[in-house]
């Protein structure tokens, strides 16, 4: 069963369970899939392939973590924790994200598969190491360790 597949059926077995957060977030997150299959020009019983479910889920932890940091300008507490339940439910969606030490692997070995790289180089280079890790690290995270190692 794709992603997309296994969060449809979540929403009754949420219902039955009277679980109000996991429901919410199931409901918001088929809606954003069924969105997304749309923008792709198929029908909207059609299910998005994991690959595709994966980017929405990763759009939904962005926007909810926009969301948080917003609110928490803005002094709206009580906004804040909604968000911060939603965004627990999909990360336990997302496959596991690779540490800070496995994203600095990858990357020297990365650096020593394409040679010296200076700044200018840098954009090239985070390029293909995103490209490597698609998916698996967080992109900030990826930054960091990229400007640990050229600078």
């Amino acid at each position: 069963m794709t992603i997309h597949e296994t969060i449809k059926a979540g929403i009754p077995a949420a219902m039955k369970a009277k679980d109000e957060i996991t429901l919410r977030t199931y409901r918001s997150l088929v809606t954003a899939m069924t969105n997304e299959v749309m923008a792709k020009k198929r029908m909207p019983n059609e299910f998005l392939t994991d690959e595709e479910a994966l980017a929405v889920l990763r759009r939904g932890v962005n926007q909810r973590k926009d969301s948080i940091e917003q609110f928490e300008k803005a002094g709206r507490g009580d906004l804040v924790l909604p968000e911060q339940e939603e965004l627990a439910v999909i990360e336990m969606l997302l496959p596991a994200q690779m540490t800070r030490e496995d994203i600095e692997l990858v990357a020297k070995a990365k650096l020593a598969e394409m040679g010296p790289i200076d700044k200018s180089g840098m954009g090239k280079f985070m390029g293909a190491l995103m490209l490597d890790l698609k998916g698996r690290a967080d992109g900030n995270d990826v930054k960091e360790v990229v400007n640990s190692l050229i600078s």
